[in-house]
This record gives structure tokens, sequence and C-alpha cells, in this order.
């Protein structure tokens, strides 16, 4: 039984985000099939797929932004002409939210089970572009909305979406899945009110439907999101002997065939050099997403420009793609998810994730190798990890990023989130906002980047507010046996029945490595 409960502990933590408290029964199913538990997630029929009622496309989002910035130019020529000035308020896209200072407490409010609806609603929103708190009386008349709360709306309905869909997964591999990739793939929501927009819609479209399907199709989706178009300023890159480039004289953004290069495919010791990005960047010249006016397309749809593409055949990676309109952009992608330095990038990217820091060579050549024969298949990725001795046997060294604190704390406590607020101040707190990296990097994958002092200082910070709210209601020892059972430390079990409150074991259970650790 010993053994099966170590399994059952890698199976949850390693590639779940943890057993769920209550009647759930994680721990025991873990411990009677680990492997078996952890592929099943891997079999529900679009099961990757988050189709809420009320989440919209990126075409039907981008809309209100556009319809408001062309109300704004109305009314600014409106002002213009009658001699009264342009005080108006510039485009929410073009400043970026205003942080808020935030509140341990509240972050522990919001996971208690305690809170009622009626007092979540009561308190300001805690995230890193928190809408003010509303003071009008119910039945007042209400103004028409405004750009910046529907993107806060927005943001906060597709980041709830994504949480309670974390804290009620059986297992919640095909939601690290997600996470993975999202990362791998990332955009920032910081850039401004389109990407904040945008940042939940991309994960549902380009990001989602791959996830158990080919790495081609996900980098093609990807690189041809509005998302990840405006991330990366490639609405802004014109072929410099293209009919736009000539009457604008402006010309190329390297952006984006810099980021496919190095980061999204052959890595950065991948074997291109400047030219390749060069070529790569005028190859894609042309692709953007339509405009309000939809004189290309659907606006806020990915269309292609060919009054801005550079024309001509270009050289890339040795291989010369001659000129043929979007689908010469494609082609290169299609090479690049076949190249040989992409396998290997991407295979070590997903054991280290998953195994360890230095991840097993031989488990890194292994991936590499499926990854290559069955054409970028992930599913088949994924279940050659599951499949791997060195998965199961590695031990639980990697500490869980913040988002995988908080969605691993929220299951543990049986505590569906029904508003986003704190658990989005708790990733800030923590240093990893949603959907919101420094950089087109993502978020680090290692321990040097979550185990500082100054971040497990925070999470204590955390873990005995949250005790202090919910201890007296619970008993951690029983929450021991459903996080860890006999897997669990002789030193984490002293250490839990021997505190002198519940809330201090609370407290000393949610720091524990066997809950930290994955």
């Amino acid at each position: 039984m010993a053994r099966d409960s170590q399994a059952a502990l890698v199976a949850l933590n390693r590639f779940g985000f943890g057993a769920r408290g209550g009647a759930a029964g994680d721990f025991v199913n873990a411990a009677s099939d680990p492997r078996g538990f952890v592929k099943a997630d891997l079999s529900r029929p679009n099961g990757v797929l988050l189709e809420i009622p009320g989440l919209a496309s990126t075409p039907a989002l981008a809309k209100a932004v556009f319809q408001y910035q062309f109300e704004i130019q109305q009314m600014r020529a409106a002002a213009s002409k009658s001699g009264a000035g342009g005080a108006t308020e510039s485009p929410a896209e073009a400043r970026p939210p205003q942080r808020r200072n935030l509140s341990l407490g509240n972050i522990a409010n919001d996971i208690s089970p305690k809170e009622s609806p009626k007092e979540s609603a009561m308190q300001p929103a805690q995230d890193n572009a928190a809408a003010p708190t509303e003071t009008m009386q119910p039945d007042a008349p209400r103004p028409a909305p405004q750009p910046a709360n529907i993107i806060q709306k927005t943001f906060r309905a597709e980041a709830l979406a994504r949480m309670q869909r974390a804290i009620m997964a059986d297992c919640g591999f095909a939601e690290r899945l997600v996470v993975f990739w999202s990362n791998h793939f990332c955009i920032s929501a910081g850039k401004g009110g389109l990407a904040r927009m945008w940042a939940g819609s991309f994960e549902r479209e380009a990001i989602r439907p791959h996830v158990l399907g080919r790495f081609a199709d996900m980098l093609r989706a990807v690189e041809q999101h509005p998302a990840m178009l405006f991330f990366l300023d490639n609405q802004q890159s014109l072929g410099p002997d293209s009919r736009a480039g000539i009457n604008r004289n402006r010309g190329l953004n390297e952006n984006l065939a810099r980021e496919v290069l190095e980061l999204h495919t052959l890595g950065v010791n991948g074997g291109y050099g400047q030219d390749d990005v060069t070529a790569l960047a005028r190859i894609i010249t042309g692709w953007t997403y339509a405009g309000r006016q939809g004189q290309l397309g659907t606006p806020g749809s990915f269309v292609f420009n060919a009054n801005a593409h550079q024309p001509g055949a270009h050289r890339v990676m040795g291989k010369v793609y001659d000129q043929n309109g979007v689908a010469q952009g494609e082609a290169v992608l299609a090479d690049l998810a076949r190249h040989p330095a992409t396998a290997k990038f991407i295979a070590a990217k997903f054991a280290r994730h998953f195994v360890a820091d230095d991840p097993p060579p031989a488990l890194v050549a292994r991936l590499a190798d499926v990854f290559a024969r069955t054409d970028g298949d992930l599913k088949a990725l994924a279940i050659a990890l599951v499949d791997s001795d060195e998965a199961w046997k590695a031990p639980l060294t990697k500490i869980r990023s913040p988002y995988e604190f908080l969605m691993a704390t929220g299951r543990l406590l049986g505590r569906i989130p029904e508003d986003p607020g704190r658990y989005l101040g708790g990733l800030n707190v923590l240093g990893q906002p949603l959907w919101s990296p420094a950089g087109p990097n993502g978020f680090p994958d290692s321990n040097a980047a979550w185990a500082a002092p100054e971040g497990i200082k925070l999470r204590l910070d955390i873990s005995a507010q949250i005790a202090s709210r919910l201890a007296d209601g619970i008993d951690p020892r029983d929450l021991l046996e459903l996080a860890a059972a006999d897997a669990a430390s002789p030193e984490t079990r002293r250490t839990v029945e021997r505190a002198e409150t519940r809330q201090q074991a609370l407290a000393l259970l949610l720091m524990s490595p066997e809950f930290q650790r994955r």
C-alpha cells in the first residue's frame, strides 16, 4: 500500500492539481491505478475544450473595443468642429490598467467556503486591474458600460471559467497541459486593452482545441490568432517593397518571427540565424487582423493583407519558399513544427515542467523520438510521459507554481470559486499574474524562480490567513489523509498532529512538502 500511495501522490501532484477534499475519493482512486487515473483525464470527449455560455469569440470581443474607439473618434471630431477642445478620454487599449494594493486577508476570504455570494459581491475586486467599487443603489439608472469595465468583466469571466475547471477536474492532467502550452505560446494581458480582452479567448481558441492534437496545428492557430499578432506587433509589420510599405515608408517588425524561432519551435540553440529571422518576418508580413470596418474580413478575425506582404521568394533554414500569399508562411510553420530541433526543444521543456529542472536525458530523448515519429501528436507525447518510469521514480522536488498552489488549495478545501478576484489577487502577490508574464518567454518553470525566500514567506502568509478563516470548521488531520494518506512523511504527520492550534496545523499542512512539491 505504501508504494501505491506514493504513486498516487505522484499522480495527483506531478500530473494534476492535487487531491480534492470532501467525498471525491481522489487519493483512493489514484492509488488503485495511478497511471490509469492520469490517462483517464485524456480520454474524455472534448474534455479540454472550455465552452461556457457567455464566453464570446475573439471577433465578438473585438467589436466592443473597435466600436468604442470609433465613438471616441466621432466625439473628438465633433468637439473639434464646435471648438470645445479634445478633452475626451483616450481609448482603454492605449493605457495600461492601474494596479491596486492587495490584501492577503481578502485572498483568504475568497478561498474560504464560509463566504457567501452576498459577501463576495460587497468586496472590491482584487485582481491586477480591478474595476472601482460600485456605490450606486441597486435600482438607480446605470450608465452605459465603458470599455475598461467590459474588458475587465471579460477577463474576470474567462479567469473564473478556467479556475473552476481546474478545481473541479478529477485529476487535472488535461488542465495542466493547457497551462503548459498556454505558457509556452504566451501572450500578456498587460500589453493593452485588446490583449486583456483576448487573453481568455486566445487560450480557448488557439490552445485548448489542439492540446491533444498536433503541434503543427496548434502552432498555426497560435501564430494566426489576433491576440498573438497584437501582442508581438505583427499588424505593424509591412514588407518594405509592398504597396503599403512604400506608401507609408515603414518596414518590418521582427518580433513575431523571432519568437516563432526562438521560443515557439527551434529554441535558442536551434540552428537559426538573423537572416532566418528577417526572412520569416518578411514572409509573414500581411498577417494581421481585420479592423472595425471589416474591409478584409470579419472585424477582429485573422486576415491576410496582400498589400502589406513582402513580395518574392525567401530562404528560411536553408529552404526557399516561393511567393504564394498566406500559404508561404504556413509552409514555413509546417516545416518548423517537424524540424528535429523543435522535437528536442519541446521534449526537454515538457520533461522539465513535469519531472525535474534537470530531466533525465533518456526521458528527453524518448519524448523527442515520440514527437518526431508521430508528427507532433501531443496526446501521444503526454501518454509517453505518463508511461515513462522516470516520471514516477523521480522525487517530488519541483515546487508548485503560484497558480498550481492556489488551485491545489481550492481543491483540497472544496472551494469552487464564484468570484475570481481573490485568486487573481493571490497570483499577483505571488508573482504570477494570470496571463500576464513579463515577456514573451512566459513565466519561469524552475525552483529557482518559485522557491526564493520571499516567495515562500508570501505563501506562508497566505496559508496562515486561509487557516485563520477555515480551521475552526475542519480537522487538518483529515485533510492530510485526503491529500497524502500514508504517503505523508512521519515528520509532516507529527508536525500537523502536534500543532498548538487547528489554525497552525492547517497552515503547516498547506506549507508541507507533500502539498508544495510536485
